[in-house]
């Protein structure tokens, strides 16, 4: 059974397990999209322990870190999830979908959720979807890589 936690970034062993999992989700989304200047993938330790973002990450029983979701309120009764990130050995057996339902239930009070991914990668796409998100519009952020900004729930 896993288990859906608040990860305490000043925690010097779950920063670096965190660390380790967004380069290893972030680089096979990087390979997907063609872009190999995704934000996270260019962090240090140090950067990543001094976001704003609060971290929630699933484990197993084993207390392996599979998989992890960010979310910032920057507007009132707005939440962007700004980051997920599961552990590709771990893909398709909805630890994504899992990290999602747990921020909508604890973020039950939001007006709306947002999200944005890359336009090629059809994975996280498809999981967006499929959790209610709907596609909102499209930005070119270098030539060639697209990124959809989706919102689930309110107007966009």
């Amino acid at each position: 059974m896993n288990t859906i936690v608040r990860l305490d970034l000043q925690d010097d062993y779950t920063l670096s397990e965190l660390w380790s999992l967004q380069h290893k989700a972030y680089r096979l989304e990087a390979e997907m999209i063609g872009f190999n200047e995704i934000p996270p993938l260019l962090e240090t330790r140090e950067m990543l322990a001094a976001v704003k973002e609060v971290f929630y990450g699933c484990f197993d029983d084993n207390s392996d870190l599979l998989g992890a979701v960010a979310v910032l309120e920057e507007t009132p009764g707005r939440l962007t999830v700004t980051r997920m990130m599961v552990n590709p050995e771990y893909f398709r057996q909805g630890i994504a979908g899992g990290l999602l339902e747990f921020i909508f239930g604890q973020y039950s009070a939001m007006e709306q959720f947002i999200v944005s991914t890359g336009k090629l990668n059809h994975p996280a796409v498809t999981l967006y979807t499929k959790h209610g998100f709907v596609p909102a519009g499209v930005e070119e952020v270098a030539p060639g890589v697209e990124l959809i900004e989706f919102y689930r729930g309110g107007k966009p």
